[in-house]
């Protein structure tokens, strides 16, 4: 289950978020050009990765930023980009242009936070977006719970795209990242469950002085815990494949 598109459209062109999707495509696409061989990707995450035990040793300071726009796979980057265009629109629309620049961006640096903390020794480098697109997914769930978001659901032979309210898909994916942070050992590398926790948490934070300017439980009594402007409805056209109907055979087939 994941989404795939909410049903909110900003008022404005959202340059920003534009720009990380173009700057994280672009980035993960010079990657690949220079990586060919693993020693190759090991210097490249040196250089630019998150790596706690550099950080311990009064290093690699940089690769709290840098880490935020590299990938480990196609996969990795377009689960990330989708997540980002689905909710990164209506966030900096009430941020900002430059306020969410600054919010991404933090978001992303209390993901890695996050992550630095229970093993500060850490050799297992970090790479991606997804800290500060959680930070993202944290804001819209404060700002907007009730928002509909349709969710692709694949269960093995049922394939259906259903709206959920926002508060229902960001709970439970919060949940399960906390869940699987809290079991799963970090010391073997993987998904930084921990990261994805810490973002969520941080842009829900960031987001609580906007939404009490906005009016808190008032500003969500107006818009219904929507974004304040008409939602776009997005229809499932029937299938144009015509249906084939059963002929009953007789005794001899």
């Amino acid at each position: 289950m994941f989404p795939i598109r909410d049903h909110n459209p900003s008022d404005k062109v959202p340059y920003v978020t534009y720009m990380l999707l173009a700057a994280n495509v672009a980035i993960f696409l010079v990657e690949q050009g220079l990586i060919q061989t693993r020693a190759q990707q090991w210097e490249f995450y040196v250089d630019y990765a998150f790596f706690p035990l550099l950080v311990t040793e009064g290093e690699g300071y940089s690769g709290l930023i840098t880490h935020m726009f590299l990938h480990g796979g196609w996969m990795h980057l377009g689960g990330n980009m989708l997540f980002l265009w689905v909710f990164g629109d209506n966030m900096e629309d009430e941020f900002g242009h430059l306020g969410f620049v600054v919010f991404y961006l933090l978001s992303g640096l209390a993901a890695a936070w996050l992550q630095y903390l229970p093993d500060p020794t850490s050799r297992v480098p970090m790479v991606g977006a997804s800290g500060a697109i959680a930070g993202v997914m944290g804001g819209y769930l404060l700002l907007f719970p009730r928002a509909r978001v349709d969710v692709f659901i694949f269960l093995i032979f049922i394939i259906r795209i259903i709206p959920i309210p926002a508060w229902l898909v960001l709970g439970m994916w919060f949940g399960l990242q906390f869940f699987n942070g809290v079991s799963a050992d970090i010391s073997q590398g993987g998904v930084a469950y921990w990261a994805h926790v810490g973002g969520f948490v941080a842009g829900f934070l960031l987001t609580v002085p906007l939404w009490l300017r906005r009016g808190g439980a008032a500003y969500w009594a107006r818009t219904d815990g929507h974004p304040p402007h008409p939602e776009t409805r997005h229809e499932v056209r029937p299938s144009s494949v015509p249906r084939v109907s059963r002929r009953r055979s007789g005794p001899w087939g």
